[in-house]
């Protein structure tokens, strides 16, 4: 695979690890995790794995500043902050939501980073595309060149991402000596899942590519992936059907909201972390993990019927887990 200009941020390659300790009562499926969340420490998690792509592309357009967006605990915002500041760029944030008077989590590192940050109201997030074009003028006006990576670094560029990991798994299954029913992720903008599913394809990986939608649904995923697929083909003079791509998203996890979990999530990564050690996140993947877990206990009525191996992909969000530490009950 050629693939574009691309940094090595990331701690590649992430293991993939068999759990040992945690079982699905009532079954014997085998679940397996892609340690995503150890593609770095301060960084940890998916969005670097795109942010390689996409920063290399600004770096080469001559950009010197990164306009990007996302709620107030946004993991892809904190690694952007983080590698802006250890490349020097220069970045500014969009962040949904008001300005909290004590930063946690995601945020305090944002500010700790150096990112300059403009805070939209939910009323008002339909508006901030236009922001961001407003930004770029200003920077562009005092001699900055900012280049804008939309919600998740998830276009055409970040879909490279997970094409990559995508020959990575490739690899992964050859030397553990594995063959996977499924592949599941969680989905909140959907650039990991369109990876995988492109990069599933690319690689001929064994496996259903399954996503539980943190947000949105299963509809929307499909116009997102369908779309920056196929301004991926265009931009890279790519050969590829887009009409053949298995998207499968799971819906009925989201919960209350999005960033909002039911009691059920918080048990299930209490469960995880006092097991196996690993930690999920309320955001994404404890709703997808709990997701899987659910529908794997339903046995013949549920989504994974039949299945033995299951690669589950951790895609990071540890530090959302301290925002939410409340809904965690001990003793």
């Amino acid at each position: 695979m050629k693939y574009p200009s691309r940094l090595q941020l990331a701690n590649l390659p992430t293991p993939l690890t068999k759990l040992e300790k945690f079982k699905v009562e009532g079954s014997d499926v085998q679940l397996w995790v892609k340690r995503d969340e150890l593609t770095g420490t301060e960084v940890s998690g998916n969005k670097i794995r795109k942010l390689e792509f996409t920063i290399a592309y600004a770096l080469d357009e001559g950009c010197d500043t990164l306009i990007t967006c996302g709620g107030i605990q946004s993991n892809h915002c904190r690694a952007t902050a983080i590698l802006g500041a250890r490349l020097g760029l220069k970045v500014h944030l969009i962040l949904r939501g008001e300005k909290p008077e004590h930063p946690e989590g995601n945020l305090l590192m944002d500010l700790l980073a150096g990112a300059d940050i403009s805070y939209l109201p939910p009323g008002k997030w339909r508006t901030h595309v236009d922001l961001a074009r407003e930004l770029q003028a200003q920077y562009l006006q005092s001699g900055a060149k900012a280049h804008f990576i939309p919600t998740g670094a998830s276009d055409e560029i970040g879909l490279w991402g997970y094409i990559a990991a995508s020959e990575e798994l490739q690899e992964d299954f050859v030397a553990l000596g594995m063959e996977p029913d499924y592949i599941v992720m969680a989905t909140g903008s959907g650039g990991t899942q369109g990876g995988l599913l492109v990069g599933s394809k690319l690689f001929d990986l064994p496996g259903k590519v399954v996503a539980f939608n943190v947000c949105d649904d299963a509809k929307y995923f499909e116009d997102k992936i369908i779309e920056d697929v196929t301004l991926w083909k265009q931009r890279y003079k790519m050969e590829f059907d887009e009409g053949d791509l298995d998207i499968h998203t799971i819906e009925g996890y989201v919960g209350p909201g999005y960033g909002i979990a039911d009691q059920e999530v918080f048990n299930t990564i209490a469960e995880l972390a006092q097991s196996e050690g690993l930690f999920l996140d309320p955001v994404y993947t404890g709703k997808a993990f709990h997701g899987m877990v659910t529908e794997i206990q339903k046995g013949e009525k549920g989504q994974f019927s039949g299945a033995s191996d299951i690669v589950f992909v951790h895609t990071g969000g540890l530090f959302g887990v301290f925002p939410q530490q409340e809904n965690f009950r001990f003793g």
